[in-house]
């Protein structure tokens, strides 16, 4: 990444440069850190450098097949603003919920993929990311709520709500308040009832922090052999925690906890998807299919060799079971 920002801020380096963004994307870094970064150099080395080392990102971009970056939109939602990320022009509408302590970018890895065909959202639910703004002080009905209005200012009448973890257990709060407005349903690494967990997770923040939760939860959300490797999703997923807002964090715990879904969803009567991951030790395949039963005419899927964080670290495996699921145009 510094090879790359001094070559595009000193200028006339074009070759150069665009073997040192092929070298930064073997590295690990994603197609958005490196149209960031040409943009950060705007600031310091001029807009005109800034704009060609964004032409040679974008060529190295294409050349390998690299997906664009979604482009991202700055909303108000309630009480509160936050960030959607948008990719796809045409086709139903799909919105996706990120998990407990990360952002709209846990769906990064497969919105690209998605948008074929479809128009894909993806945006930081409150006390995550960009939407710290938000008030500490709500529940699992708040967060409901807040999806709906999220997709009234998209001009969204119905969606096919897709959730992972935390983001699945606002998907079945919204879906039992309002299933009208949720064209179908997919629940990813969840739970449909609190765990004894959460209140235990919520009060280690309290008292010990944000530096404290990076062990257990990655341990919790990873393989040993991603965590080993260290590759972008464990990169991202740890500044993410490490960089929360404890008061946020323990409030998103809290609200969880308040998850009130079991035995609600019987008769939902849209399609739905149920996705586990074979390694998942937080939500385990067995607690999934539970929900799917559960859950009167719902797919099952157990991803092999996947753990909680499906998208971080089985990113392929989760777009093609997502993309046989949701209808494209």
């Amino acid at each position: 990444m510094a090879t790359v920002a001094i070559l595009a801020a000193a200028g006339g380096a074009e070759r150069q440069l665009a073997t040192h963004v092929e070298a930064a994307l073997r590295s690990g870094l994603t197609a958005a850190e490196l149209l960031a970064l040409a943009e950060h150099v705007a600031v310091y080395a001029g807009f005109p450098r800034a704009l060609n080392a964004n032409t040679v990102i974008a060529r190295v971009l294409d050349k390998h097949g690299v997906a664009r970056a979604p482009a991202l939109r700055r909303i108000a939602v309630r009480d509160h603003e936050t960030i959607v990320a948008e990719q796809g022009t045409s086709g139903p509408a799909v919105v996706l919920l990120h998990a407990l302590g990360l952002d709209w970018r846990l769906w990064e890895p497969v919105t690209a993929s998605l948008a074929d065909g479809r128009r894909v959202f993806a945006y930081d639910i409150r006390g995550h990311g960009s939407a710290t703004g938000a008030s500490p002080d709500f529940t699992m009905a708040d967060a409901a709520a807040d999806l709906f209005a999220v997709m009234d200012v998209l001009g969204l009448d119905r969606a096919h709500v897709v959730g992972l973890s935390y983001g699945a257990g606002i998907a079945q709060t919204a879906a039992v308040a309002e299933p009208e407005r949720l064209e179908s349903l997919a629940l990813l690494a969840t739970t449909d009832c609190p765990f004894d967990a959460f209140e235990a997770r919520a009060r280690s923040g309290e008292v010990d922090g944000m530096e404290a939760q990076i062990v257990p939860s990655l341990t919790r959300w990873f393989t040993p052999q991603a965590l080993a490797v260290n590759a972008w999703g464990v990169r991202y997923a740890r500044q993410c925690v490490l960089r929360g807002d404890p008061l946020h964090w323990v409030a998103a715990w809290r609200a969880f906890k308040g998850l009130d879904v079991q035995g609600r969803l019987e008769w939902f009567g849209k399609p739905a998807l149920v996705l586990s991951g074979e390694l998942d030790a937080s939500t385990t395949p067995e607690i999934l299919a539970a929900i799917a039963e559960r859950l009167q005419g719902s797919s099952y899927e157990v991803l092999p060799g996947v753990p909680h964080m499906q998208t971080l670290e089985a990113l392929e495996l989760v777009a093609e079971a997502l993309k046989r699921f949701l209808p494209a145009a």
